[in-house]
């Protein structure tokens, strides 16, 4: 799944793209702090710390409260789909999917997404 991801990042229409991995759940909670990301995309199924647990994480975190966050699964009754976006998800992508309709989905996330906040913000 990391490897369809990480070809995707070559044919974005947005230019070229830097992906980080995390390989659980508590890994992207220990990467997450490091570094500005402007889209985060993350499973329901990791070891260690669920997807629904990290996405608790990052709609508590101020620095990720409003970036595009996108759940692929392969959970997506519509109950799973309506609690994931309950608690923050911008977008549902259901496995199987194709690397085109996930690419698109994380390309419109990123044209509508909000100006980061960088912590130097005057009314911030």
């Amino acid at each position: 799944m990391r490897a369809i991801l990480e070809d995707q990042k070559e044919a974005s229409t947005l230019g070229p793209l830097e992906v980080t991995e995390a390989q659980s759940g508590f890994d992207a909670m220990r990467l997450l702090p490091r570094q500005r990301y402007d889209l985060i995309i993350t499973d329901i199924n990791m070891p260690d710390v669920n997807g629904l647990e990290l996405i608790h994480f990052i709609r508590k975190s101020e620095q990720y409260r409003t970036t595009p966050l996108v759940i692929i699964s392969t959970q997506a009754t519509e109950r799973d789909v309506e609690r994931g976006k309950k608690l923050g998800a911008d977008a549902y992508v259901p496995k199987p999917f194709t690397p085109e309709l996930l690419r698109d989905t994380c390309e419109r996330l990123l044209k509508n997404a909000p100006a980061p906040r960088t912590g130097n913000d005057a009314d911030g």
